[in-house]
């Protein structure tokens, strides 16, 4: 039986399965949950899916273009379980197997082989176990003559000393990386055109140290990717965050690929924005995908029996879990994995700066092209409705690729029947699943043109000096970034003078810029050099020039020529000025700021970049930018000066204040513009006012500086008439609302009263009730427990942000509560969590006394009862109401709403069921990146959201409604996860069976 023939087996089986099991869900649906003694028997419903062998493999694929053809350079035995690989410097691959993936944690069943081509004909006839015994190995990379391996907690150095090709030196270089998560674990090693080795930690994150450092100081680094200096082994956290698969382009910008968002853009990096320890700086990592984070994929291959069986008991509640629902498990980006750019020089042109995203689920290679999008980047699919590269065969997992030293690129196979997180696994389908099915097979692929001519092997591990540096030129990215490491390594200073010459002569870019950067790594660099890739030809020779120019001397001539280079011609060169111009000691360097802030504010990362500039120095770029008439009356104009005055306010320096009241005095005698002097002295003031003990100091300062004080009084003013005015419109209202917290509550309380009765709009409510809940007043607290019968859900949400912000606060609702005003079963489960465990004593056992008497709704009963809505005809119409109602705090559709849940449009791929069980019970299984987080600051606030973003600095959390609090990590004495969901319990108290019914009508015709 040839291969097409078992595919057509394959699915028939699954199509019958699929039948069987609905025809039995309706009968499931009613059934209570059977105890694990009398646990149902689905082994018929399970048929494994036979591997197919490597010599009939090729036939399972298809590429979208004629013009490549997919051959296989490693198969078993030869490899197995790979999941990483590294060219050394003769083209041989060194290959990571995790052959203990997933649950044989303990076994030590990970190696490190090692692959030869003796024949030279671009196949793999030889392998070596180079290491074994090790646990987990995820990732691997060439260096100093061996390779470093991740195999979590821990990064080996191993070497081969007599060369037999197995490792002698086995050496734990660094330690204290996390393993909690078998699929989040550190992986992709890549060399950095900054001379380091770069990886990613993955959500496990992790303290990591010197194992052989007496005294070590870990660093954190949780929320962030990491380099080592191969020479020395010093660890330096960067931006990242990614969960598997990161790279670098040609010019070293990083991508990262995290689950389900596919491909996001480092636009940041961590030692920038830590300069500045009251830059509230958005997360660097961006989701660049223009057809969004779960974006549509098209595999071919079957649906596996066992997605179909965990997908219809979830729906019976017979699992936990989420759906993968309405007959269909896939569609969508799940498993993205192994984001790589194409670097290579034997493709056709248009597919160089390609981006290739493997998705493991789906067994599919998803390719994107990137076009700039200000200091951003624009991913767009490259194929239309099909894949670069599909499998029919569900074995297929590309988990990574590499670019070759033959210019093609390279798929790295795990090739596993299942490859799934053993948690998500229902008992009784795993029980009938063999995880470790496969961990003796794998494969490695390259992907090459038809008329591709195999090249003569590569040997630069004895090329000299001259070789390596000429190399810098290659049209092939793995030369130049093998010939850039090996420079480094050797630290020849020999090479010093070939590539001085290179960088002022060479006619390719590329080669000026890695000329630049190796001669930084052996200490070559001097002023005459920098001074003149400055002045070259091409922005990104110039924009790496900039950021060398961190390291080196002080020099006037340097300092002169970046100055001038705020009116560089390109964006991105004027970007990473930006970030530059902060290490600059001359007091022209605010200059040059402003002046780049005039002509480039309107890019919201270029703010970023000028503020982490201006640790010091802001008042002055402030000062210089109000007198500009034509900049402070654009909006973006406004929004950073407004994003100046809170860090001044933040800093609270005396002087810097008291500029800022003469600045606006001035400002006020000469023109009209008093909506812009509010607008600062409402900055300022506010954030003068955030902490502990910054009340008295908000009051001294008024009483100081009369500017700021009148600014202030006529802001109160306006606000209090234009926030309970009807007749205003609601934005201008909402605006009000804002500066009404710069007065004392005392003053406020009777426009609250207002602004919080039935009659007003749900935005004015919704923005009064957020407002009072951040002002941690015990009198607000009282206000919103009067009004608490009155709010709806929506609003209790924001209310209870406030009432959790203190103890007086939670005093009171506590209180609320005993005396039976509110209900216990209104306080969401996350917030219950956090009471029963409160530090304070006193609150805790309140809590404990009134939660232990409350009973518990059974979420499966609620799901029972809610069946009845998936065979109601609901109105889709009638559907849109209750969105708008109930889920527009956290979900977008049609415009309206706020994206902070997963994308709707995804529901079409999950189906009503899915809808149903998530809306009911969302605690099931919950995704790690939509995980509620509480943040207890030093002062005792307490905040909550999903972890948004983290930096050097500062940590943002989002919340429903579009609201982000971004807390400086100085400010935060607690962070912790709730192992809950953002999403609340108990929504069925807002819609019945028919609403449910309507509001699944009118998710499911979403487009």
């Amino acid at each position: 039986m040839d291969y097409n023939d078992r595919m057509k087996l394959h699915c028939l089986s699954s199509i019958q399965v699929w039948l069987r099991t609905a025809a039995l869900a309706a009968n499931l649906v009613a059934t209570t949950r059977i105890a694990p003694a009398d646990e149902p028997d689905y082994g018929g419903e399970l048929p494994r899916i036979p591997a197919v062998e490597p010599h009939e493999a090729l036939a399972s694929f298809r590429l979208s273009s004629d013009h490549f053809e997919i051959e296989q350079v490693a198969a078993e035995p030869l490899v197995a379980s790979p999941v990483a690989i590294d060219f050394d410097a003769d083209g041989r691959i060194f290959v990571a197997e995790m052959r203990d993936y997933s649950e044989q944690d303990k076994e030590h069943l990970g190696r490190v082989r090692l692959l030869e081509d003796t024949d030279h004909d671009g196949r793999f006839d030889k392998a070596t176990i180079f290491a074994d015994g090790l646990s987990w190995p995820t990732a691997v990379a060439c260096a100093n003559g061996g390779v470093f391996v991740g195999a979590a907690p821990h990064i080996y150095f191993l070497k081969d000393d007599d060369g037999d090709g197995r490792a002698d030196t086995k050496q734990i270089v660094l330690t204290g990386f996390k393993r909690d998560n078998v699929q989040g674990l550190l992986n992709s090693f890549h060399w950095g055109i900054d001379n380091r080795l770069h990886g990613a930690t993955s959500t496990a994150g992790g303290d990591v140290h010197r194992p052989d450092d007496a005294n070590p100081k870990p660093l954190s680094l949780r929320g962030r990717d990491f380099s080592i200096d191969t020479r020395t082994l010093e660890i330096r956290a960067e931006s990242g965050g990614g969960q598997h698969g990161m790279s670098f382009d040609d010019w070293g910008r990083k991508f990262v690929s995290s689950n389900s968002d596919h491909i996001q853009l480092i636009v940041a990096e961590d030692r920038y924005l830590a300069r500045n320890l009251f830059l509230s700086a958005p997360p660097p990592r961006v989701s660049i995908a223009a057809d969004g984070p779960q974006a549509e994929v098209f595999r071919e291959s079957p649906v596996e029996p066992w997605r179909i069986l965990r997908t219809r008991l979830r729906v019976s509640g017979l699992a936990t879990g989420p759906i993968e629902g309405g007959g269909r498990a896939a569609g969508y980006f799940t498993g993205a994995t192994g984001v790589t750019i194409y670097r290579g020089d034997a493709w056709p042109a248009e597919y160089h700066g390609n981006a290739f995203i493997g998705d493991v689920g789906s067994n599919i290679v998803h390719r994107k092209t990137l076009e700039p999008d200000g200091v951003l980047l624009v991913a767009s699919r490259a194929e239309a409705r099909r894949e670069f590269l599909a499998s029919r065969d569900t074995w297929f997992r590309p988990a990574q690729f590499a670019n070759g030293p033959d210019g093609n690129l390279y798929v790295i196979d795990v090739y596993r029947e299942v490859i799934e997180h053993p948690a998500s696994l229902p008992p009784p389908i795993k029980r009938h699943l063999d995880l470790t099915s496969g961990r003796d097979r794998g494969r490695i692929y390259r992907i090459k043109p038809k008329e591709f001519k195999q090249r003569p092997p590569v040997r630069l591990s004895g090329a000299a000096a001259p070789a390596l540096v000429a190399l810098l030129e290659h049209t092939n990215g793995w030369h130049r970034q093998t010939a850039a490491r090996l420079l480094y390594e050797r630290n020849d200073k020999s090479a010093i003078p070939l590539l001085m010459e290179l960088a002022a002569k060479s006619k390719s870019p590329l080669g000026r810029m890695h000329a630049l950067r190796a001669l930084d790594g052996l200490r070559g660099l001097n002023i005459q050099i920098i001074l003149g890739a400055l002045a070259d030809d091409h922005p990104s020779v110039r924009r790496h020039a900039v950021e060398l120019t961190e390291w080196l001397p002080e020099s006037a001539d340097v300092t002169a020529s970046l100055l001038k280079m705020a009116a560089d011609e390109n964006l991105l060169v004027r970007y990473q000025l930006s970030f530059m111009l902060g290490e600059l000691k001359t007091s022209e360097r605010t200059s040059a700021l402003a002046a780049i802030a005039r002509r480039d504010a309107a890019h919201p990362w270029m703010r970023v970049a000028l503020q982490s500039s201006l640790a010091e120095g802001a008042v002055d770029v402030l000062a210089d930018l109000l007198a500009d008439v034509s900049f402070r009356r654009t909006e973006h104009g406004s929004e950073f000066l407004q994003a100046l005055a809170r860090q001044i306010g933040a800093q609270n320096r005396e002087g810097d204040i008291e500029r800022v009241d003469a600045a606006l005095r001035a400002l006020a005698r000469a023109t009209s513009d008093g909506q812009v002097v509010r607008s600062i002295a409402v900055a300022l003031v506010q954030a003068l006012a955030k902490g502990s003990g910054r009340g008295a100091a908000r009051q001294e300062m008024l009483l100081k500086h009369r500017a700021i004080a009148e600014a202030a009084g006529q802001a109160i003013s306006q606000a209090l008439a234009t926030a309970v005015d009807a007749k205003r419109g609601i934005a201008e209202r909402q605006q009000a609302i804002e500066a009404l917290t710069l007065a004392p509550f005392t003053e406020t309380s009777d426009a609250f009263a207002i602004l919080l009765a039935v009659d007003q709009p749900n935005e004015i409510q919704w923005a009064a009730v957020a407002k009072l809940a951040g002002l941690r007043d015990p009198q607000a607290a009282e206000l919103l427990l009067d009004r608490w019968s009155g709010f709806t859900p929506r609003l209790r949400a924001a209310a209870i942000e406030g009432l959790f912000a203190d103890r007086a606060s939670l005093d009171r609702l506590l209180t609320a509560i005993e005396r039976g005003g509110i209900s216990p079963g209104e306080i969401d489960s996350t917030r219950v969590q956090q009471l029963v465990r409160h530090n304070d004593r006193g609150l805790r056992e309140r809590a404990k006394r009134l939660w232990a008497a409350t009973p518990k709704r059974d979420r499966e009963e609620i799901v029972r009862q809610y069946q009845q809505a998936l065979n109601m005809k609901g109105s889709p119409d009638k559907g849109r109401a209750v969105f708008r109602t109930t889920c527009a705090g956290c979900h977008r559709a049609e415009g309206e709403g706020h994206e902070l849940a997963p994308n709707l449009v995804t529901v079409q791929n999950r189906g009503p069921d899915a809808i149903l069980l998530n809306v009911l019970d969302p605690n099931r299984e919950v995704n790690p990146q939509f995980v509620n987080y509480l943040v207890v600051t030093k002062d005792g606030r307490t905040a909550s959201g999903m972890i948004a973003g983290e930096s050097a600095t500062n940590v943002t959390l989002k919340r429903g409604e579009g609201q982000s609090e971004t807390i400086l990590r100085g400010e935060i004495e607690e962070l912790t996860s709730t192992g809950m969901s953002l999403m609340p319990e108990g929504l069925e108290k807002q819609i019945d069976v028919a609403a449910m019914a309507d509001l699944i009508a009118y998710l499911t015709t979403l487009k």
